[in-house]
């Protein structure tokens, strides 16, 4: 699945071109490593989201294409 799609249906971040432009500005991370909206996540692999000065970690536990909101909380694990 996309990275800006995950975001968006994570609800990590509210809407899917807000996604896109985050990550166009170099602020999310795939395993360490810089992130373009059109990569490919993965169960397993850490994200790294700056939110201004507030940082995030994340591990993603599972990918669906749909989600209700209750049932977001799922599909990642906060780390840091």
């Amino acid at each position: 699945m996309r990275l800006d799609k995950f975001l968006k249906i994570s609800r990590l971040i509210k809407r899917r071109t807000l996604a896109k432009e985050v990550t166009e500005a170099g602020r999310v991370k795939i395993n360490e490593k810089k992130a373009k909206p059109s990569s490919e996540v993965k169960q397993g692999d850490q994200l790294e989201i700056g939110f201004g000065a507030k940082q995030i970690k994340v591990e993603i536990l599972e990918i669906k294409e749909n989600v209700r909101a209750e049932e977001a909380k799922n599909l990642y694990k906060v780390i840091e």
